[in-house]
């Protein structure tokens, strides 16, 4: 038995995200006592859900001047070579390796690269399940994912200390993608 028979309604194929109807974002501690978030409002990528869904893959883009967090002022900052240093990496990228289960969850192992530095990270993943798409005979996936990351891990905000903004990252995603035909 392959994991793909436990999916109800589970579909193989490649699927685009669709960017409108997804949402990937960022939560920060700010002088230890309050969260900031932010989100990336440009990305794409592709999921490609396989026969049996431990063989599945995904591969994500988001643009890194991309970034809102509500605050111009603070965006800038965040685009600045202090963080992103949006100039010399203008995008940030996540390429499966590898999908798992570890009891009900799925985990989808990964590189992710911010700044020029790829690390390996791994999401908690939740399917969402398979649907209809909002055009005749289309069909959509939804995918909720969350992983924490060390921003020095990645050179990120190297001159700010951890007591401004926090050294963990929390890394949400929702996702949504329609199958391609």
């Amino acid at each position: 038995m392959t994991a793909t028979t436990e999916i109800p309604g589970y579909l193989t194929g490649t699927w685009t995200i669709d960017a409108v109807h997804s949402n990937v974002s960022f939560i920060v501690r700010h002088l230890g006592v309050t969260k900031v978030r932010g989100r990336f409002t440009e990305l794409e990528g592709t999921l490609t859900t396989a026969d049996n869904v431990l063989d599945s893959s995904v591969t994500a883009m988001m643009t890194a001047s991309s970034v809102d967090t509500t605050n111009s002022q603070r965006d800038e900052h965040v685009r600045s070579a202090d963080f992103l240093d949006v100039d010399n990496h203008p995008t940030l990228t996540f390429r499966s390796t590898g999908v798992r289960t570890d009891g009900e969850d799925y985990l989808i192992d990964g590189e992710l690269t911010l700044r020029g530095v790829t690390k390996a990270v791994t999401l908690t993943a939740e399917l969402g399940g398979f649907g209809d798409g909002m055009t005749e005979g289309s069909k959509v996936i939804g995918v909720s994912a969350r992983t924490e990351i060390r921003r020095a891990d990645f050179g990120i905000g190297a001159n700010i200390p951890a007591a401004v903004v926090s050294d963990k990252v929390v890394i949400e995603l929702d996702i949504e993608a329609i199958r391609e035909d």
